[in-house]
């Protein structure tokens, strides 16, 4: 199962974002989605789940969740906006995948078998940090990443 990890569009989805997301069975959307529009861009490709990060107020992101506990191809996924936050020990708690932007930084980890992944921003550049978005591939169980520049 592929799932396109999107983060920080700050009310912009791109024409290489929707590209890069072609295909892909579920979308997740990390936070700081600025525009409902963004969000509805993302139905159009394929189930979205997605959260709310610190830029979406509003009525439109009322309903919107700031964090999800996922059960997704037999894996625990934890989505976040910003990682400082969590409260808690992602391996103690048994999740697989920890699903976090905010920061802007692409970044795949894996630590204590937890996969760390902020899919950086595909909103617009801040400072010299690329513009991004992650795939995050589950098979047989387990988790693979990888971070795909825009532009």
């Amino acid at each position: 199962m592929r799932i396109g990890v999107i983060s920080d569009t700050h009310g912009l989805l791109r024409p290489e974002a929707i590209a890069a997301l072609q295909g892909c069975e579920r979308i997740i959307h990390a936070g700081d989605i600025g525009k409902p529009e963004v969000l509805d861009g993302l139905r159009r490709l394929a189930p979205l789940d997605a959260i709310r990060g610190n830029v979406d107020s509003g009525d439109w992101a009322a309903a919107i969740p700031e964090t999800l506990d996922l059960q997704i191809g037999g894996l625990r996924v934890y989505v976040t906006h910003d990682i400082k936050t969590m409260g808690f020990e992602s391996a103690a708690e048994h999740v697989d995948v920890v699903i976090a932007g905010h920061s802007h930084q692409p970044k795949i980890e894996q630590a204590d078998g937890v996969l760390y992944l902020n899919p950086g921003s595909a909103g617009r550049r801040r400072f010299k940090l690329p513009i991004s978005l992650a795939l995050l591939d589950i098979e047989d169980g387990q988790p693979r990443a990888q971070l795909v520049t825009l532009g």
